[in-house]
């Protein structure tokens, strides 16, 4: 597994950035490898805005002329460096051991809570396999959901998608407290975890703000589902071939300017993702990589 990757940084004007983002969500042939998202630097300056591109390799002249064409009144200057890529992650090579993600510290009942100030700490049973086996997709979800918070995202209606053990929607609710929060599972085995689980981290279950609504659903079929949207972020840490087919669906329960974030995908089948929720009216905001994963933050397009 790489531990750097490398990213260029070029500042504009709002409406600058925005042209280029749409400029490149035009482009069929863009290189997978060389992913972009534009946002505003600073809350108090929301029309100085950045573009910044990600590459598994030193950027070099292709991959500046790809940017540098995105603009059509001419590029901005653009900053290169190196970063980690796992530098947002800690992982045990038993994968029993506590994880760091963002603000959370995730554990088994068998390891003591962080004294970190700040942390949120989450425990979840080892036994779950299918809610703690893939530490890497999990984890970059809670690390994307702070980075969310950091930027400002405000969520009051959350969905989580093949929740499993119910970790996703902790992790929300933990994140933004009075928001609406229900978590799905295809497999009703799953009922008696989330009770246990929401027992354990204090999660009460219920319908209204702060609480968690358990329902089992296979994709965003069941009738509750669709009463309780739109959801203005919608978790699904699943596989791509589900995370594909249910990319229309997303769209019909998210309003413009809400909130996915989508896991469970390979870096090769990024690209194939990627292309069914632009083709549903999403654009990516940002997107973090560990090992074979990705893991992506997608917000619905504002109608124009």
């Amino acid at each position: 597994m790489s531990a750097e990757s490398w990213k260029l940084s070029g500042f504009a004007p709002k409406l600058t950035v925005q042209a280029a983002l749409l400029a490149h969500d035009e482009i069929e042939d863009w290189d997978p490898e060389l992913v972009i998202s534009g946002s505003e630097i600073a809350e108090d300056k929301p029309d100085e805005w950045v573009l910044e591109a990600w590459c598994p390799r030193q950027p070099g002249t292709a991959e500046k002329t790809a940017l540098a064409q995105l603009f059509a009144g001419g590029a901005p200057e653009f900053v290169v460096e190196k970063i980690p890529v796992t530098d947002w992650l800690t992982l045990s090579q038993r994968g029993m051991e506590p994880i760091r993600a963002g603000r959370f510290h995730v554990r088994s009942p068998d390891h003591p809570p962080s004294s970190d100030k700040g942390i949120t700490d989450l425990v979840i049973p080892a036994s779950q396999a299918f809610g703690t086996g893939q530490h890497e997709t999990t984890a970059g979800c809670l690390a994307m959901l702070t980075t969310m918070k950091r930027r400002g995202v405000q969520a009051r209606n959350i969905a989580d998608i093949g929740s499993g053990t119910g970790l996703l929607a902790f992790g929300a609710l933990a994140l933004w407290p009075r928001a609406l929060a229900l978590a799905t599972d295809i497999d009703a085995v799953c009922v008696p975890v989330i009770d246990e689980n929401c027992a354990t981290n204090n999660v009460p279950l219920g319908g209204g703000a702060g609480e968690l609504t358990f329902v089992v659903a296979d994709g965003m079929d069941h009738p509750l589902i669709e009463a309780r949207g739109p959801y203005d972020l919608l978790l699904a840490n699943i596989l791509a071939g589900p995370l594909v087919e249910l990319a229309p669906d997303f769209a019909a329960a998210v309003p413009a300017g809400g909130s996915v974030v989508l896991a469970g995908l390979l870096t090769t089948q990024e690209g194939h993702v990627r292309q069914a929720y632009r083709k549903a009216g999403f654009r990516l905001a940002a997107r973090l990589v560990n090992g074979d994963w990705s893991i992506l933050w997608l917000r619905k397009r504002r109608e124009v």
